[in-house]
């Protein structure tokens, strides 16, 4: 507490301690706090696929009435100057709840005049696709529908379309992906809960989950 408290010298903060399941007492603080942004710092646990945080992250990834930042473990800690974010990936399937991010996105985006990346992974190789040239033009054109006509002069935005890899999860071709363009943001929509929390579907949780263990970058995620 004495730790936090010093790193938080000159800042206007509050220091809550509150009981109880993790979850629910975030649920509690961002209602009545009125959040507009949780910041969870994650690490690897031994294994994979899973933050030291266990099935409390996922938790939080699909329960958090507001966006959720995440630093994992490959992001600095040091980070040099001011965070700007100038290179923005955001990837969707084109569901209502990946494209929940994008308002997100595209925002961040005009603000920083950043470089805003709209990925879509298809989640098989191109060689396994019969009418390779119609599917690729149909799924470009709906990527750059995507960016509205008055985001463009403030948002630099660049559609990419991209195959997945047999026996490889479009996670893993996301992640090549913001490490090869040095993505400072990776921005992702997540279903909320329904149900069991153990339904998991892509870019559910766990793909955020996964995203935010290995990113080399933070990763925003929002839910519908």
């Amino acid at each position: 507490m004495e730790q936090l408290k010093h790193q938080l010298q000159g800042l206007p903060h509050d220091v809550l301690t509150p009981r109880g399941k993790v979850s629910d007492a975030l649920a509690q603080i961002i209602e009545a706090h009125e959040i507009d942004l949780l910041v969870l710092g994650t690490h690897g646990r031994t294994g994979v696929r899973k933050l030291v945080m266990g099935s409390v992250a996922e938790e939080i990834f699909r329960c958090a009435a507001c966006p959720v930042l995440s630093v994992g473990p490959n992001v600095s800690c040091k980070p040099n100057g001011e965070i700007q974010f100038q290179r923005i990936l955001f990837a969707t399937d084109f569901s209502e709840d990946s494209l929940a991010a994008l308002p997100y996105a595209i925002s961040l985006a005009e603000e920083g005049q950043a470089q805003l990346a709209i990925l879509h992974v298809i989640d098989q190789p191109a060689a396994g696709i019969a009418d390779l040239e119609a599917v690729t033009a149909s799924l470009m054109r709906r990527l750059k529908q995507l960016v509205p006509p008055e985001a463009e002069p403030r948002c630099h935005a660049e559609c990419l379309l991209e195959f997945g890899r047999q026996f490889a999860r479009p996670t893993e071709r996301i992640l090549e992906i913001a490490g090869d363009r040095a993505a400072d943001l990776i921005v992702l929509g997540v279903r909320p809960v329904h149900g069991n929390l153990g339904v998991i579907t892509h870019l559910a949780s766990t793909t955020a989950q996964q995203i935010a263990t290995y990113a080399t970058c933070p990763v925003l995620s929002v839910r519908t």
